[in-house]
């Protein structure tokens, strides 16, 4: 099938983006769950009739269309019917809690939500609290008492799909985020940021036809969005996992000829963690992605000894620049391993001060950026939006420094940075000592209350299975690499961290338990 229309042709947008995959390549697996496997002629024919059966609903302009779903191939379906009907598609992640849920929800202007089976009787209970969802479509089984419609459904009567006429500057998604400080903002994304961004990564990560990518992230994070993107880009083959398990990934690379593989560093951490390892065939791997993190220089040596054939790639950016917004590759992953590399195809950056003025190399400032990849707005929110775009360049709050050729090094979050006796600490760089211990597999730096010195410096340290160290050690370690006040003064050993979809440590829920533990809170 070709594109929907002389002016759907004429549009980025992301349905278009499938329908022309469709027309190349019809009969080519397009996506693979658990066994069963969509071609792009099949995926097409389901996201068009679920497209077709959402506009006979005769949703408003201005309502939305959510989902609470695990990794499956109704994900995809969703995600490219919704992308056809011209309304903004609300991925939402299954981890949060049912006010945060309620929240997103009714912030949104969410009307119709499709969700996993394992979710209805939350959504259920909450139905009274959130009024604007008029239907609720359930991806298996219905339980009786409930008035939802089984997924299903939308497919038992052909319905034919007709373009509504979308632009390339409407919004194609609403991605909520993480809430670091305050309610989650909803960051609008429209169909040309997610398509400009998805070129932005073929040309940078030299992306090649047909090419097997893994999908281990959670597809509703926009790295899985962009995934799904990459896919219907290359006319290629995604091999989708429910859930992030090292052995499962070895295992599919083997099995499916796994192409591209993209792992945030704790991932990767872990996947080498695997004693046998080295019996997996892991030679059809041509490019390896690292990003959500500082990939520190002895994970990327593990990465290239045991992907020896693969092209390695940092990314670093976040949900309003559409992902990934500066690119490190190739030669340089290596001769510049401490960097995240430079602007990315078709995004504009600079380093700033507070009043934006460039700063001068090699000196810490805010990086900002613009481009056909940045968000539009976040939804119904002027204020945060006229903020974040303040002197017509998108703040994003990272702590950067550009040295002479370019490159990008990031420092810190603005609002991780912490004060110590009148001396700025940036929590990244004490992680970046810590990730270099040989028994250390992930650890987060955040600071606490201190009498004497306003804040002091806290890590927490998780150690590699049948490693041991104590607190002294560890603290001895810091202070053998680090100035004096920026070592940690206290030391916990945990098994976990928590984390947001991206892989990001979650440090806001480490500094409230923080002041829990202290009595503070």
């Amino acid at each position: 099938m070709a594109t929907s229309s002389l002016y759907a042709s004429s549009q980025l947008l992301v349905g278009e983006l499938l329908k022309r995959a469709a027309h190349r390549s019809p009969s080519m697996d397009a996506f693979k769950y658990e066994g069963d496997t969509l071609t792009f002629e099949e995926l097409d024919q389901r996201a068009s009739q679920l497209a077709a059966w959402l506009m006979a609903r005769e949703l408003k302009q201005e309502d939305k269309i959510g989902f609470l779903m695990k990794n499956s191939l109704a994900i995809v379906e969703v995600f490219f019917g919704t992308a056809l009907t011209g309304h903004a598609v609300v991925p939402i992640n299954f981890r949060l809690g049912v006010m945060e849920l309620e929240y997103i929800l009714n912030d949104s202007d969410c009307a119709v939500l499709f969700i996993d089976e394992e979710y209805a009787g939350i959504v259920w209970e909450m139905m009274e609290r959130i009024p604007k969802v008029r239907l609720v479509i359930v991806n298996g089984e219905v339980p009786e008492h409930m008035d939802f419609l089984p997924y299903s459904h939308l497919f038992e009567q052909d319905m034919p799909y007709s373009s509504p006429g979308i632009h390339d500057d409407e919004p194609a998604m609403i991605v909520y985020t993480s809430g670091t400080t305050g309610r989650p903002k909803g960051a609008v994304l429209t169909h040309k940021n997610l398509c400009v961004n998805g070129f932005n990564m073929m040309w940078e990560g030299q992306a090649g036809l047909h090419q097997i990518q893994l999908a281990t992230v959670p597809l509703f994070h926009i790295a899985g969005i962009m995934i799904l993107i990459r896919t219907v880009l290359v006319c290629g083959k995604t091999i989708i996992q429910k859930e992030y398990h090292p052995l499962s990934v070895l295992k599919a690379i083997e099995e499916e000829g796994v192409t591209t593989l993209a792992l945030v560093p704790t991932m990767w951490n872990y996947l080498f963690q695997i004693p046998n390892i080295g019996q997996f065939n892991l030679s059809s791997v041509a490019s390896c992605t690292t990003g959500g993190a500082i990939c520190p220089i002895g994970l990327k040596h593990l990465i290239l000894k045991h992907f020896h054939h693969a092209f390695l790639i940092d990314t670093f950016g976040q949900t309003e620049t559409t992902s990934s917004a500066t690119i490190l590759k190739g030669d340089d992953a290596l001769r510049k391993t401490d960097s995240v590399g430079r602007a990315a195809l078709n995004i504009e950056l600079r380093v700033v001060d507070e009043e934006m003025n460039d700063v001068p190399v090699g000196e810490i400032g805010e990086i900002i950026y613009r481009g056909p990849s940045v968000m539009k707005e976040y939804y119904k929110n002027k204020a945060a939006t006229e903020e974040a775009f303040k002197g017509g360049w998108f703040h994003s709050g990272d702590l950067v420094r550009m040295d002479e050729e370019g490159f990008i090094y990031v420092v810190d979050r603005k609002k991780d940075m912490l004060i110590s006796g009148g001396e700025n600490i940036y929590p990244a760089e004490v992680e970046a000592v810590l990730l270099a211990h040989p028994s250390i597999i992930d650890c987060a730096v955040i600071g606490v209350p201190d009498q004497a010195w306003g804040e002091s410096v806290k890590a927490i340290v998780i150690l590699k299975p049948g490693e041991n160290l104590t607190e002294e050690e560890v603290i001895a370690y810091c202070g053998s690499k680090l100035a004096s006040y920026k070592k940690p003064k206290e030391v916990e050993f945990t098994k976990e961290l928590p984390r947001n979809a991206s892989g990001k440590v979650l440090k806001q829920v480490l500094r409230k338990h923080a002041l829990e533990d202290a009595g503070l809170s």
